[in-house]
């Protein structure tokens, strides 16, 4: 088992790792809408999606991975009324390759966060 860090990502905001490979397989920690230095995107929750995922890619390639080997992934919102922008988002990032996927209501998330989305991927 490897853990995986890069400083093109947040860094963890508790005692977990950005990333953990196993063979060939990639489980990424949640990821909330915080630029790499650590500020909280200010915006419309696409804006707040479009960090998200560009923090998912970027732990991603750290660990030899890529948004097209993405298996499963699992997104939280704090308002399910965000849906369909999300999805939006998220449609325009994967494109053509769609993984398995949860979507999940819940209370609240860190740092007053209205999306977090985790990933498990396969290494290139």
């Amino acid at each position: 088992m490897n853990t995986i860090k890069t400083e093109h990502a947040p860094q963890a905001i508790g005692p977990y790792n950005q990333a953990v490979e196993v063979d060939q397989w990639i489980f990424t920690s949640g990821q909330i809408p915080l630029t790499p230095e650590g500020d909280l995107v200010k915006g419309d929750i696409e804006a707040e999606t479009r960090q998200v995922l560009k923090n998912l890619s970027a732990v991603l390639e750290a660990a030899g991975s890529d948004r097209e080997h993405v298996v499963k992934t699992t997104i939280f919102l704090t308002d399910m009324n965000d849906f369909q922008a999300v999805n939006h988002v998220y449609g325009s990032f994967f494109e053509s390759h769609l993984p398995a996927r949860s979507c999940v209501q819940v209370a609240a998330l860190p740092k007053g966060a209205r999306v977090e989305m985790e990933a498990i991927a396969v290494k290139k």
